[in-house]
């Protein structure tokens, strides 16, 4: 379903831009010429962009990978620059906005976090029960709705408790089977006795 959704998606910006290109030299703003010549530059501008923050991007991501630390946040970039490429290289003003807003640190960085929040983590969550925001379970076996998230009950909850009754020293004791074992301490010495009897 998601790609049909997707497919739609791809279809209908081609589409648009293709309204706002003959809307531009409809309404007289620019010529055909000229109009071609915007979308070239700023296709052009966009590359060297990409180019540059790519670069940016790699060092950090090799900075993070020499400390040590995971670089999540420069992979995401490295996919965003992917597809902000993809974007410029497509011809049309607005295939090119999405790439400059997807190109550009200020407006990269808030898509970055959304796309982290809102899909990423859900996505792991999901795959994992819970490990990738932390809702890790240490004993039992999790509800499918808790670990997903959408759970409203206690993680500890043991289920129905057993019903209490109150002693004579007015103590709440539960309620419990109680199984009542005699028991005979046996030592070796006498089990050996009784196998050479029999």
């Amino acid at each position: 379903m998601r790609t049909r959704y997707l497919l739609a998606l791809l279809l209908f910006i081609p589409l648009v831009d293709s309204f706002v290109l003959v809307a531009i030299v409809g309404w007289g703003l620019l010529t055909w010429l000229e109009t071609i010549a915007l979308v070239v530059l700023t296709g052009l501008i966009g590359m060297i962009l990409v180019r540059a923050e790519g670069r940016n991007t790699l060092e950090r991501f090799q900075r993070k990978l020499a400390s040590g630390t995971p670089p999540t946040d420069e992979l995401l970039d490295g996919g965003l620059l992917i597809a902000s490429g993809a974007f410029l290289l497509t011809p049309g003003l607005v295939t090119d906005l999405i790439g400059l807003l997807l190109v550009l640190p200020p407006t990269r960085y808030p898509i970055r976090v959304a796309l982290k929040r809102w899909v990423v983590i859900p996505y792991i969550d999901k795959q994992t029960g819970g490990l990738g925001s932390g809702k890790v379970w240490t004993f039992g076996f999790p509800d499918p709705e808790q670990a997903a998230g959408n759970g409203e009950a206690n993680p500890f909850d043991f289920g129905p408790q057993q019903p209490h009754e109150t002693t004579e020293d007015g103590h709440d004791s539960e309620v419990e089977d109680i199984v009542d074992v005699d028991f005979e301490q046996v030592s070796e010495d006498n089990t050996d006795r009784e196998h050479s009897q029999s």
